[in-house]
């Protein structure tokens, strides 16, 4: 028994020796394999997150949201990368200083030891601002105690990088719809407006600015006329217009578009709703 046990174990250890890892090897390969091709693929993880906030000061220029928080009130500020009597220019509506009183006191922007400040006439901080923990806003409390965020909404920090991508490597892409944005808006129907003489009405403060939507092929030419007093509206300086998937489209000089949707009776809000209220309304038409 002893004799033939040591046989058994001795045919075992050849079996091993000789075909044990080759057929281990070949019943593991497919699974390695398998592994290899199923982990990159991971359909359902989510998009990194793209910080927006600007890192130096080159970032900062552009529009942002300030709001109050716990309250609807809110306003969109254009800070400019021109230097000032107060640091660097901002800019907002007139209705701003209404819907966000500390506004009145803010007479440009720093940035600072990497912070943005709203300042004063003098330079002292009217809201300083400091990064929020999840990187998406900015908060500031001021000296009644109010708290105010600021949202980028298009700024220079925004701006993608242009990627280097060989010209054979991509099909030519189609232009992006207005407004910048890369999904098609909905398209509302409906009909142009007509060219004629508008006036831009904000919240309880109506026939702040007139403007004429001229007629021709699009886009059309738009004119402010004299004695406009929204310092927004002359701002933004619009030079043209046009009638785009159901929404009309104010172009400034510098190519920032303003996007509107009919409301009835010849009246157009802007969308999204942002800021104070910014109504056109026709009043006649072109002469």
């Amino acid at each position: 028994m002893t004799r033939i046990a040591t046989v058994v174990r001795l045919g075992l250890l050849t079996l091993l020796a000789t075909g044990g890892p080759v057929h281990a090897q070949d019943a593991s390969a497919p699974g390695a394999a398998s592994a290899s091709q199923v982990a990159p693929a991971a359909p359902d993880t989510p998009a990194p997150f793209v910080e927006s906030l600007p890192k130096d000061i080159a970032g900062v220029p552009g529009t942002w949201d300030l709001s109050r928080d716990g309250s609807t009130r809110r306003c969109v500020v254009t800070l400019s990368a021109e230097s000032g009597e107060a640091g660097r220019r901002l800019s907002f509506p007139a209705g701003c200083r209404r819907a966000l009183p500390v506004l009145n006191g803010v007479a440009g922007w720093l940035f600072t030891d990497g912070a943005l400040r709203l300042v004063d006439k003098n330079l002292r901080p009217v809201l300083p601002f400091a990064r929020r923990p999840d990187a998406r806003s900015l908060v500031a409390a001021a000296d009644s105690g109010e708290h105010y965020s600021l949202v980028p909404l298009q700024i220079v920090a925004m701006v993608p990088a242009v990627p280097v991508v060989p010209a054979s490597a991509t099909a030519p892409a189609s232009p992006p719809p207005p407004g910048g944005l890369g999904a098609p808006e909905t398209d509302l129907g409906g009909k142009p407006p007509p060219a004629g003489l508008y006036t831009l009405d904000r919240y309880r403060d109506l026939d702040t600015c007139r403007l004429d939507l001229a007629e021709g092929p699009e886009p059309a030419p738009v004119h402010i006329r004299d004695g406009c007093r929204d310092s927004g509206l002359r701002v933004f300086d619009p030079v043209s217009w046009r009638f785009v998937r159901g929404r009309l489209t104010l172009t400034a000089r510098r190519g920032h578009t303003v996007s509107l949707i009919p409301m009835g009776d010849g009246r157009w809000r802007r969308d999204p709703e942002v800021g104070t209220t910014f109504i056109l309304r026709r009043i006649e038409p072109a002469p």
